[in-house]
């Protein structure tokens, strides 16, 4: 029977950024993706794609940054002071940390930028304005 909203599958996919990069599979996992369709836990481009295909078809499909994760939202990237970093490391410009936020939530933020005073964080997410392509398999529906 077709894939339709409500419906928990299995999938295995890889998916590659336009240079063709891997950027996840679910051979990294070392099972298969398991969702419910229609209930967002996935991106929208992906799970649309999936909707009326059957177990054991496969599919490429490109999801555009709109579908996807989005375009960066300047919002979310900011400069602070480097002393409010509580670390002895050295902090580099690509380096991953953590953050808080006004919440109280743990947030990824990527280091852009460090001068002797400043660093600059982008918490945007890491595929923010990709287009990703995907081959998937339905391995269970």
């Amino acid at each position: 029977m077709p894939i339709k909203d409500g419906d928990t599958i299995k999938i295995d996919y890889t998916g590659t950024l336009d240079d063709g990069t891997v950027f996840d599979s679910s051979e990294n996992h070392e099972k298969p993706l398991e969702f419910t369709v229609g209930e967002g836990q996935v991106i929208p481009g992906f799970e649309e794609a999936v909707r009326g295909m059957d177990t054991g078809e496969e599919k490429e499909f490109r999801v555009e940054a709109e579908e996807a994760y989005g375009e960066p939202n300047p919002a979310l990237q900011q400069t602070v002071p480097k002393s409010l970093l509580q670390s002895d490391t050295e902090v580099k410009a690509g380096m991953m940390i953590m953050v808080a936020t006004a919440d109280g939530q743990q947030m990824p933020a990527k280091i852009t930028e460090v001068t002797d005073e400043e660093i600059t964080l982008d918490m945007n997410h890491p595929l923010a304005g990709q287009a990703l392509t995907f081959n998937i398999k339905v391995v269970e529906a």
